[in-house]
């Protein structure tokens, strides 16, 4: 479920247009970031509940003891009504915890509903941290991705560090279809099992 945007989220360089991997990712990034802003609302609502409706889809088809998901950081998807739906289905949700600046991310059960605060990164996790095991399962957002299904994210490699370790859960990267780009694969980089999108 991606592809280039039927709507052009900004100007800038459509995927797919055969142009070498860019490896200037800071300034990827900020051109990722514009378009992300550049959505209109009404828009973004639309696409964000396609892409729920796809998330619950790829759940039921597949699922596990525990999901992870994410709360919607600077116009990233918002997947919350979706978040409740699970919730209210019996699924046992976890929001990722960072817990030292070079680790892999922890993950706190969390209840949608339930009070948030922000860590030092600006993140929202459950007020009250119930850390459980890592989840099977993961949404992850996506700064960025490519067509082979790796995430360009902000830089701290949080989800890559997450995944590297064993037993690796299963993954469904979340973006809009204009974040599709190229850039250049890092030797830690890790590719998604899956992307999706609101096309």
């Amino acid at each position: 479920m991606t592809g280039e945007s039927r709507i052009p989220c900004a100007p800038g360089l459509p995927p797919g247009t055969g142009a070498s991997p860019l490896t200037d990712k800071p300034q990827l990034r900020r051109t990722l970031k514009d378009r992300r802003r550049a959505i209109d609302p009404a828009t973004k609502r639309v696409w964000d509940d396609r892409i729920g409706a796809r998330v619950l889809a790829w759940w039921h088809a597949d699922p596990g003891a525990v999901l992870g998901v994410y709360w919607p950081l600077a116009g990233e998807p918002d997947l919350r009504p979706a978040y409740a739906e699970l919730a209210e289905a019996g699924v046992r949700l976890a929001l990722p915890v960072v817990l030292a600046r070079d680790a892999a991310l922890g993950f706190a059960e969390w209840v949608p509903g339930e009070p948030t605060v922000a860590d030092s990164l600006g993140v929202a996790v459950p007020a009250e941290l119930r850390l459980v095991a890592r989840p099977d399962a993961l949404l992850v957002p996506c700064l960025g991705f490519d067509a082979r299904g790796y995430r360009l994210g902000y830089g701290g490699g949080f989800y890559d560090r997450t995944l590297a370790a064993p037993p690796r859960p299963r993954t469904l990267g979340v973006a809009y279809a204009c974040q599709q780009a190229q850039f250049a694969i890092g030797e830690h980089d890790i590719a998604l099992d899956r992307i999706v999108t609101e096309l």
